[in-house]
This record gives structure tokens, sequence and C-alpha cells, in this order.
């Protein structure tokens, strides 16, 4: 399919998407209507607060709460002694004696106002026993280490059992003794901040008649978050009530800390019988809320003398923190770790190990961005290894129809990455830059990188990729719609919108989308993976296609026609082959409410089962799959270590773009995201505790940052997705990060292997090269059989393997590599 845009827009032929139309939420945001969840006040409101830990591992051994009780202003002080119980799902805890990392909590106030609040946390009076802790993967699989989960036998060892996933394909082991040379890497990811506007807050609002307990907050699964309030309050989920709010950000991260966030305003709601609100500040959101996780990638490649690769072993390790629910995410990451090439033997394992440190969670790219990040620089270095252009190497290995990936999954879909390939470097005047900015000696040094990659759409088989959509018409034409899933910011609203008038053909401003109230629609799972658009949305299409049917009989009945001589079209019921028999859409909506004909449609929408065998590591693991190519453009100032992005281009294959508007939105923020996790966001963590608690001191990527962004947009033919939709949302910025890697490397020849590369550790890495260049310079006189001269094999220098099988030292830290 050709690329969208310049002439192309209509290249579909659809009527009300694959175009521009205005974001539905968008006139509230801009005025100030839209409500969040620390905007709202209800009668007799209290403000909550939380005691947090002092400690990354510490016991609890006494408590006493009556001097806090006394202060005027507190109506209630909760500890861990009045739970029914401590734990929730996913090991978090509401409220413990046993605090595991800095964001645990060990008890709750609820007041009159913030004074009070304040005044009745710092009076209670506990003690700690600070406990020996573990902070690194390292520490926590040493023998004999201290264990974050003590007696839990799903946390053996601080290796979470549900965490280990793997991919098998061919015979890794086996293959490596017949390659021509074998190459291993290391490289490291730090935890990242999701960095969002608004901070986790929840109001909680007891109705003592009905017994129920309503929250209103703005959750990335509203669902989940009513579980965690019903299993603090220890009642049945129907009288739990949760009513979505605008959400502020969120990028994965709204769930576990605002999940208890909401529990815990729930619990002091119960006690004093009044509506609770509980905003976190952001020191306190920062010091508890999930990271995106920080990953060792450890490689293993078997290549031929020809440039084909022939083996890929990795093992991937992730520092999940003190709490962990996302075991899915290491599926991902399993089908996922050796990129989007074709190798036939492939052996991939991934679990995560618990430490006292903050704890790893969803955020946006799902381990994606950590993952291209390695394996794409890896392969740059295979590359380098051969003597062969690292693009041509690229081309040659990645996978086309036909081919399996690395869990033997058969791509049958449209793979259009050669085209976005092409017309992206043609775009960029890739390949003469890359080879004009080798040559360069100046202090400020250009440079130009990319990464491709692919995403599998929708959530797969990881779980059931589930949703319920709801469709009605009033009587004056106007339409209601809903889904189980919410809008997070992505644009759900409106693409949701554009998809129904599409199904109905009435213009978008005719249907007016409700959003989640979990007493309205069923659970529809969480609005993650890229998932909406792609797979939730087929359940709003498929209830608007069940009520068209219903509205073309009433039409039918109204032109005393069959319903198949009628069509509906541009917002008019049309007899066919009567031109002059026309009635609008009102009329027919009008009559069909009158004569009490069905006028709400619910459907559910669950895709094809995928025959993926987890315990194997093989199978169809996603029913299609989007590609992705990003080439960024930087300068570098070698005497500062300064890296200014200057241009990112970005090409992705849409499928079918159901707002173009939308999508470029959404790369926009994937670009600057991504830049952020390239250059500048590592969160720093000392002993457990975590060093930068505010943006004073957190450096994110800003508009001020924000480099040129050209968008190009390539459209496929797969009907796996909502009329033929694929995953944008994550694939944004899941490149970014490697792509700036690449180009950076291209700029200074240094290569890289752990991110964020910010000034001080770039310039580390100049001046030990420069310190190497002299050393070298002072032993070029030294015989080859003088000591001075026998130099050990540098990492950057694979090894010939006539079937030997030796490898060379992955950890050999030479001057240009960090």
């Amino acid at each position: 399919m050709p690329l969208y845009g310049d002439g192309n827009k209509d290249s579909k032929g659809y009527t009300y998407i694959n175009k521009f139309f205005p974001r539905v939420d968008a006139k509230d945001k801009v005025t100030g209507r839209a409500k969040y969840a620390a905007d709202l006040t209800l009668p007799n409101m209290l403000l909550g607060g939380a005691l947090f830990s002092p400690y990354p591992h510490a016991q609890v051994t006494s408590v006493n709460t009556e001097k806090a009780r006394s202060i005027p202003g507190v109506r209630a002080v909760l500890t861990f002694q009045d739970l029914r119980e401590e734990v929730s799902w996913g090991y978090y805890t509401f409220m413990s004696s046993r605090l595991r990392y800095q964001g645990d909590v060990s008890a709750i106030v609820a007041a009159e106002d913030g004074e009070s609040l304040a005044k009745g946390l710092a009076a209670i009076e506990i003690e700690y026993q600070e406990l020996p802790a573990v902070f690194t993967v390292a520490e926590a699989l040493a023998a004999g280490a201290p264990l974050v989960h003590e007696g839990n036998e799903e946390c053996a060892g601080n290796i979470w059992a549900h965490s280990r996933y793997r991919a098998r394909k061919g015979d890794a082991e086996a293959a490596f003794a017949q390659c021509d040379r074998l190459i291993e890497r290391v490289y490291e990811t730090l935890p990242v901040e999701h960095a969002y506007m608004e901070t986790e807050a929840a109001v909680a609002a007891p109705d003592p008649t009905a017994g129920l307990m309503t929250v209103y907050t703005g959750a990335v699964n509203p669902y989940f978050t009513r579980r965690w309030v019903a299993d603090a309050l220890g009642v049945p989920r129907a009288k739990i009530r949760i009513v979505q709010q605008t959400v502020g950000g969120s990028f994965g991260g709204k769930e576990e800390l605002l999940g208890l966030t909401a529990s815990r305003a729930a619990l002091l709601a119960q006690a004093t019988d009044c509506p609770v609100k509980m905003v976190m500040s952001r020191e306190q959101s920062i010091i508890a809320s999930t990271k995106r996780h920080p990953f060792l990638l450890k490689y293993k490649v078997g290549v031929n003398n020809d440039g084909r690769l022939q083996a890929f072993q990795a093992e991937l390790i992730e520092n999940v923190g003190a709490f962990h629910m996302h075991e899915f995410m290491n599926f991902r990451a399993s089908v996922h770790a050796a990129g989007v090439y074709n190798i036939p033997n492939v052996k991939v394992d991934v679990f995560g190990v618990f430490t006292n440190t903050v704890t790893a969670g969803a955020m946006r790219g799902y381990s994606s961005p950590q993952l291209i990040f390695g394996s794409e620089q890896l392969y740059e270095e295979v590359a380098g290894e051969l003597g062969m252009d690292y693009v041509a190497f690229k081309r040659l290995n990645m996978l086309r129809p036909g081919d399996e990936n690395a869990c033997g999954q058969k791509m049958e879909s449209d793979i259009i990455l050669p085209e976005i390939l092409d017309q992206v470097f043609a775009a960029t005047d890739f390949e003469r830059k890359r080879a004009a900015y080798r040559e360069q000696q100046d202090v400020r040094r250009k440079g130009v990188g990319m990464a491709m990659f692919y995403r599998g759409c929708g959530l797969g088989a990881e779980s059931p990729d589930a949703s319920a959509g709801f469709v009605c018409v009033h009587d004056d034409g106007s339409v209601m719609i809903n889904s189980g899933l919410v809008e997070n910011g992505q644009g759900l609203k409106t693409s949701f919108t554009q998809i129904v008038a599409e199904t109905l053909s009435i213009p978008p401003e005719t249907i007016h989308f409700i959003g989640v109230d979990t007493h309205t629609i069923p659970d529809s799972g969480i609005t993650a993976a890229s998932r909406s658009t792609v797979m939730g949305a087929q359940s709003v299409k498929l209830a608007a296609e069940e009520l068209r049917d219903y509205l073309l009989a009433t039409a039918a009945m109204m032109f005393h026609a069959e319903p198949s001589q009628v069509e509906l079209r541009e917002g008019m019921f049309r007899l066919t082959g009567v031109p002059d028999a026309v009635i609008p859409f009102q009329t027919v909506c009008n009559v069909h409410h009158w004569t009490g004909q069905q006028a709400g449609v619910m459907r559910w929408f669950k895709p094809a089962p995928l025959s993926y065998d987890m315990a194997a590591g093989q199978g169809k693991a996603f029913p299609t799959y989007s590609y992705g190519c990003v080439v960024a453009e930087v300068e570098v100032d070698t005497l500062t270590g300064e890296v200014t992005v200057e241009r990112v281009t970005c090409g992705h294959d849409l499928g079918t773009v159901i707002n173009h508007k939308i999508v470029e939105g959404q790369i926009y923020g994937g670009v600057l995201m991504g830049q952020g996790f390239a250059l500048m966001e590592g969160l720093a963590v000392k002993d457990g505790l975590i060093r930068h608690k505010n943006f004073d001191t957190y450096m994110i990527a800003t508009a001020l940052d924000l480099p040129e962004i050209r968008v190009m947009l390539f459209e496929s033919d797969d009907d796996a997705g909502t009329y033929g939709a694929k995953s944008i949302g994550e694939p944004a910025t899941e490149g970014v990060a490697a792509a700036i890697i690449s180009a950076v490397k291209n700029a200074t020849g240094l290569t890289i292997r752990q991110i964020p590369i910010n000034k001080v550790s770039l310039l580390t890495l100049l001046n030990r090269r420069s310190q190497a260049a002299a050393t070298e310079d002072s032993l070029a006189g030294a015989t080859e059989d003088s000591p001075a001269g026998a130099k050990e094999n540098p990492q950057g220098a694979a090894t010939e393997n006539p079937k030997a099988g030796a490898t060379e030292n992955p950890k050999d830290k030479e001057g240009g590599e960090a």
C-alpha cells in the first residue's frame, strides 16, 4: 500500500475514518471543563494521607496512634492492624508491618483539612527494625541473599516463578558449533519514571443505604481498581463502583499505586462514613509508583561470514523491585527478543528478580524499548565484526512473508518493512549522511542512526483480548456509545466515535461517548498493549453493525420493501434503484423508537484463539504485527558531552489509519519519551532509596528538547484489526532510543551498552577512549614478543569459530564502550 497522505488520504474509500476528525474531548480539556479526580469535592469530604516507609526493608516492631487520634481535625487513623488482610493480589500490601521498599505504607489517616492531616501522620509513633536488603540483580541472586518475600514458594531465591517465559526455535546450542563466528554482548537499561502530570488521586464515597462504595479516579483499568478496593474492604466486586475520571497521563503507570490509593481512600471512607479524597504528592508518587523495567540483556549470536544469522541466545533479566504483577510482559519480551529478523535457531529466557527497590511495572512499550535498544545495537556490532554495512546486514536478515519469527510463528500478513526502509532512507538522505559523518574530526559532530522493529498487536496469547461495546440510538437520531476500555489521553473516544460513524454511516458529531462506569458495562480488561483501537473497538463496531440491521429493517418497513433493498449512506436511508426514495436517519430512529424496536446493542468481541504453547515457547503469539523504522539525527559536542537530537523521522505501518492527527500526536509524544529514555531519564537509586524525588532533579525531555519530527504513515492490508487498523501508541516510542544511540555511535565511534547516555557518561567514554589511544601510542614501539606488546582480545573483536565454540568475553570493557 502507498504512503498515507500526499494525495492518498482516501485510498481505502472510507467516509468517516481514514481522515481527520477533531478530538471529541479537546474542548473540555483546553477550556478546563474536564474534571480530574483531584478536582472533585463532595459534601463532608475528608482528606486522606499515608505514612510511607523510611527504609527499603524493615519490620514494624511497635505502633501507637493515640496522639495522632487526639489531634483536632483527625477523624480516623488506621494501621495494618486494622485490616482484614494485608496482602492484595500481586503481593502488594494495602498496609503492612513488613515494609519491603520505600513506597510501602504502614498507616493511613483521614482528616478535615491538610494541616490536621499532616499533624496526624507526624504524630503516629512507630518503631522499625531495619532488615538486610538486596538492591541489585546480582545481590538478589547471590547464595544466602536475604529474601524479599520470605516463605513464599513462588518467590524462592528472589526469582519470581511466574515471570519465567521462553521462546524456542530450532536448536541454538547445536547451531553455535556450526557458525563461523560467535559474538557475546551485555547491555543494560535503568528504571524510568512515568512523569505523568497528574499524580495518583481517588475520591471514595460510601453509600450505606445501598451498601456500595463508589470511587472516582483516573485508572488505566477501572476493573482492576475495583478488584483492589473490593479486596481491601472484603466485599463482593458488585458492591464496588468505579467511575472513570479524566486521566492526566498514564503511559501504563496508573495501576498499582493508583489501585492502592483508591483502596486506602475507601478504607478511610468506610471507617468515617464520609467521602475521602486521597492525592499523592509528587514525591510520594515517585517513591511509590512503578517504573519502566530495568533490564540486564545478555546475548550470544552465531553468524556466518556471509552475514547470515544462524543462532541467537538471550538471557533477559529484569529487576522487578519489591512487588510485581506483570508476568505477561515477559511473554511479550520473549517473543520480541530477537527483533524483526529471521533466525533459524533461537533460545530466549526471560525472568524477573525481586529486590528491595522501587517496583517495576508497565510503561509504554512493555519491554520493547529496552529490548530494541539491546538487539539493534547488538546487530550493529555483529555487522561491524564482519566488516559489513549494518543496514545491508539487517536487510539480509529481516523477516519476510513466509518466514518464522523467534517463536516459530509464520509471518503470513503483509510485511511492508522493506518499503518503509526505502522511503524513510530516501526522505532522510540516510546512506549519504551516514557515510559522510564517519569522517568527522570536529569538536561538534553530526550523526545519523536507525532502528527497525515490529510489535505484536493487542494482547495476543498473553491473555484474552476480549471487550464489551455498547451502541444505543435515540428517537432524535443521536447515538450513545460506550466501551469497557478507557480514554487515557490517547484519543480512544475519538477513534471509537469515528469507527461507529463509519459503521452507521452517520456524522461523528451525532455520536456521544459516555465513558467507563463499572456498573454500566462489563469488564473489558486493561487499556494497554496498544489494543484499544485494534482489538477493543471491534466490539463497538459489531454492536453498531447489529443496530444498523435493526434500523434497516425499520426503514424497509417504511419503504414497504425488503431490508436487502435498503442502504444507509451518509445519514440517509435509500431505496436501491429509486433515487428520490430517501428517509433521514433521524426520521427512521423516531419511528424505530415509537414502534418499540430494539434501540440498544451490547456486543462482546474475542479474537480467534491463537495456537501458542507457553511452556514450549512456540506458536502463534499475536494475530498480526505492525512494523516500523526510526531514523534519528543528532549533533554531539565532544567537549561537553551534550547530545542534541535535531531530527527524528518515523515510518510506521498503521494497517488502516483511523485518524492521522491522533496518530501524529501519539508519535510526537513517543519520540520525546524515547529521547528521554536514551539520553537523560535514569532513576537514581542508592541503597534502595530514590534520590530524585521531584522534577527539580529528575530530568525529563521537555518541549525545549523537542527535535524536528517527520511522520511517515504507511498502510497495509490486514483484516485482524478493526477496519484493518494496527497498533501505534507504543510503537511510537519503541525504536526511538535505539535510533538515537545508533546516531551517537555514528557521530563519535563509541559503542554504548548502557542507557541513558547522559553528558557525564558520554564524556567518561570519550576520555576513556582518549586514554586508551594514548596507551596504544606509547606501546607502538614494543616488539610483538615483549610483555608490552601482548594484548588481550578486546571485546570489539569476535572470535573465529572453526567448530571450537570459543567466544569473546563480554565483560571486557575497553575505552569505547559503556
